[in-house]
């Protein structure tokens, strides 16, 4: 059953099930809203609720605005968001003047809404919408709405935008954590260019842009069209640019957040119990703000992203290497505007719009008219239809470099698609065109081919399926099965086996011969290190790229089921702070991976190696800690797949050429189920990184990965293993990190090498972080969103831990003891990985 399915099942039974309620949805001037009375409004139907509440494990109260009708409690608009009050003597009342205040303790104003003019006989309002308005007794014009001050959530008939008259923006920001909501560095709103757009930003710089409305949905975010459950309307004229969604089946309950890196769009399923997310963007890596720079088409599906349009080439003239690619892209032939018969327009079809910072717009030219106004204007670099509808209208012009575009896949009709035409050299667009067409005609053939193969080989019931030409020279993109003996010899089989059948998945697929060649025949020169999976090669890959090829050892226990879950995992992430998966070679019973190759090896190498123990300033380090912790939000929270990764330790973090950190090995993947601990009877690991619930009887959560992130930290900032380290009376470096914590001497715990120690309470904060995350239960430990929010506070505001973890005489025969078998792995053992669907 597909999610639409659900929703409107769920809306029908909610329509039986709603119970009426007596509460009260509106105080005037003679009534107030009491927080130590519990006292609450309710909106006439029952979906909303405004009263006091404290967020997460915090202890401040807050007025805020949430859901009553589902079981768990989501917050949808805080009023004090800047003031919390520390106790419960908040008091909400109306002014004779129609504004709203909130009081604290001896009178103090924690918060207030001033109206936009004054009122006779003013009262306070809970709309069924959500919308909280104060406005006069009998009339239906607002003094103020709470919608027109959104918090991090954007409910159905809530405007985002500008409203021109005022000045006043309508813009989502982020929850710092759970446990504060106050404004965090992430907001979503519109940006007022001539072609205004949605755009979403970290701090003041941009994350993530929508593209602009082309009248039926913004050019980067084709999925925001009407759908069987919503209406979305864009409105920019001289008196406000806002945009807004609504319900076309009034009883479905759905609500848009933000969180610290996406945009969210979840609808609740009754008959689930749980919010279900069907839309979130960025959607994946090429989403990111202008990742392969100027001229530069981010392409998702392909290992090697970034490639330059038609008619421009790499700015950079060196290796040929993919890094180069992120610079942007420049003009092949310098353009001239003296003579106008040399300039032409190069069509790139079904294309994002690019940024429109420097942008023009005319809603009534042609888009013959748009052609000519670029092409007498130098400066102009594109131009396009401003709106696609019946047949496209309107006129749009840049000026400058095109900045965050990509191509998008193709539109279910062909009506609904825009293309931005590129002003380039005639020349150059001839080049092009006669490409485009030799493709076109290369395509047609290569189509017959592949049809006449599979014939042949429909016969023989061995059909190959070939998806489409690698980067790799020499090489095919080959969809192919791991699940099915076919593969496992070298076949690709294609067949389908009915019910309980794996889904394809599709990767770069090299032969044994040009992976052996690119290793110098699997040479012990080569050889970067071995680990439970086997041995790991340095290579070298026709077009000079180089990569790290890891060979599944034929006497290890791992064998297809592990290679497939690693290759089907990783090859669906997208992420800075994760490695990349390139491809792999399954040619003569050989299992290999082939990844991006990171030049200066491990963590831990420069961590516990007594000649390259380096990082000696304190930047680096945190800006690896961060990077980890980047990489492990996404894992846990904004992947497509939530992820466990079960292994995580200093050899497991890689270090490319600029020391940014990157999370590998994600081996022994398996179904994650439910929510919550799961158990598991295969218990592998590396002693010292696993979380005690996991080691004694086989539990594991997301907290398993913070416990681990935490003997990280506490290695980082030290500079010494967990294991293996002896202090008085401590097992390991958590024991005597608990020592200094209790006898406050916790800077003790510094590595000596620093030469830019920071101040004392960074790195009180950063241990006692440390800290929260090895503590013995799960429960206690904080999300690794939460850790992200502590980074920021003062060590006076951060929880105080609990004793934590294998701190003192637990070990190896402890552990041994537990009724599982425990599995011990050796450094750079097997990763283990757990996923769930979202």
């Amino acid at each position: 059953m597909d999610i639409f399915a659900l929703v409107f099942l769920s809306s029908s039974l909610l329509v039986f099930s709603f119970v009426s309620s007596d509460a009260v949805d509106s105080i005037t001037q003679s009534q107030t809203l009491r927080d130590i009375e519990n006292t609450t409004l309710v909106s006439k139907d029952g979906g909303f609720v405004l009263g006091f509440f404290s967020p997460g494990n915090s202890n401040n109260r807050y007025l805020g605005i949430w859901y009553n009708n589902i079981p768990v409690k989501t917050v949808v608009w805080v009023a004090n968001r800047l003031n919390p009050i520390p106790d419960s003597s908040g008091v909400l009342m109306v002014k004779s003047s129609g504004s709203l205040v909130l009081l604290s303790q001896n009178t103090t104003v924690a918060w207030s809404a001033n109206s936009t003019k004054e009122a006779r006989n003013p009262i306070v309002h809970l709309l069924d919408s959500g919308n909280l308005v104060s406005r006069e007794e009998n009339e239906d014009n607002y003094l103020w709405q709470s919608f027109d001050y959104p918090s991090d959530t954007w409910l159905p008939g809530m405007k985002l935008g500008w409203d021109l008259g005022t000045g006043l923006e309508k813009r989502l920001t982020e929850w710092k954590s759970l446990d504060d909501p106050s404004p965090g560095e992430m907001s979503w709103g519109i940006e007022l260019n001539n072609y205004p757009e949605l755009v979403m930003k970290k701090g003041s710089e941009k994350y993530f842009r929508s593209g602009p409305w082309n009248g039926i949905f913004f050019s980067g975010m084709p999925e925001l069209q009407a759908t069987p459950l919503f209406n979305y309307t864009f409105v920019s004229n001289k008196d406000e640019v806002h945009f807004m969604f609504e319900l076309i089946e009034i009883s479905t309950i759905t609500r848009v957040a933000l969180s610290q890196s996406q945009y969210m769009h979840f609808v609740w399923v009754d008959e689930k119990q749980k919010w279900m997310m069907f839309l979130s963007f960025p959607k994946d890596g090429c989403d990111a703000y202008n990742f392969c720079g100027a001229y530069g088409n981010c392409i998702v599906d392909e290992s090697l992203p970034c490639h330059c349009v038609e008619g421009f080439k790499p700015v950079s003239r060196g290796t040929g290497h993919q890094e180069e690619w992120y610079r942007g892209c420049v003009g092949i032939t310098q353009l001239s505007c003296e003579d106008k018969d040399k300039i032409g327009f190069f069509k790139l079809p079904r294309f994002k719009m690019p940024a429109t910072t420097y942008s023009w717009l005319n809603e009534s030219m042609s888009l013959n008219e748009c052609r000519v106004k670029c092409l007498n204007n130098c400066s102009c670099t594109a131009y396009a239809n401003s709106d696609i509808r019946g047949g496209g209208s309107g006129c749009a012009i840049w000026f400058g470099d095109l900045t965050d575009i990509r191509q998008m896949a193709a539109n279910k009709e062909d009506a609904n698609s825009q293309d931005v035409y590129i002003r380039m050299p005639t020349s150059e667009q001839a080049n092009s065109i006669k490409k485009e067409v030799k493709n076109k005609q290369k395509t047609k053939v290569v189509v017959i081919v592949v049809v006449a193969i599979a014939v042949i080989f429909g016969v023989l019931m061995i059909p190959y399926s070939i998806w489409k030409r690698s980067n790799f020279r020499g090489e095919d993109l080959i969809s192919f099965d791991f699940s099915n003996k076919a593969t496992q010899r070298g076949l690709i089989n294609k067949k389908r086996t009915g019910k309980g059948r794996n889904k394809e998945m599709e990767l770069p697929l090299f032969s044994f011969s040009s992976v052996s060649t690119a290793t110098n025949y699997f040479s012990a020169s080569n050889k970067l290190g071995e680990g439970g999976f086997g041995p790991v090669y340095k290579g070298s890959l026709l077009n000079g790229q180089l990569v790290a090829v890891k060979r599944l050892s034929r006497k290890s226990g791992q064998g297809w089921e592990e290679l497939k879950n690693e290759a089907m995992l990783i090859a669906k992430l997208q992420h800075k702070n994760l490695v990349k998966l390139l491809g792999c070679c399954i040619e003569r019973d050989e299992k290999i991976l082939i990844y991006e190759y990171l030049p200066n090896k491990s963590l831990d190498y420069f961590l516990f190696d007594p000649i390259r123990h380096e990082i000696k300033d304190w930047a680096t380090r945190t800006h690896i800690i961060e990077g980890i912790v980047q990489g492990l939000l996404y894992l846990h929270q904004y992947s497509r797949l939530q992820i466990i990764h079960r292994d995580l330790k200093a050899s497991n973090i890689l270090l490319d050429k600029d020391m940014n950190p990157k999370i590998s090995d994600f081996g022994l993947a398996r179904i994650f189920c439910g929510n919550g601990s799961q158990a598991t009877n295969r218990i592998v690991g590396t002693y010292g990184y696993m979380s005690p619930e996991y080691a004694m009887e086989g539990l594991f959560s997301i907290k398993s990965d913070v416990f681990s992130f935490g003997v990280l930290l506490l290695e980082i900032l030290s500079g010494k293993k967990n294991t293996g380290f002896y202090q008085s009376d401590s097992i390991n470096l958590i024991g005597y990190t608990w020592d200094l914590w209790k006898s406050n001497r916790s800077l003790e715990l510094m590595d000596p090498i620093l030469e830019d120690t920071p101040p004392a309470n960074v790195l009180l904060s950063y241990i006692n972080i440390a800290l929260l995350c090895v503590q013995e239960n799960a429960v206690d430990r904080p999300t690794i969103s939460d850790v992200i929010s502590m980074f920021n506070k003062e060590p006076a505001l951060l929880p105080s831990p609990k004793k934590p973890a294998f701190s003192f005489g637990r070990g190896m025969e402890d552990l041994g003891s537990s009724k599982r078998k425990l599995e011990i792995c050796s450094l750079n053992d097997m990763t283990v990985s757990i996923l769930e669907a979202r």
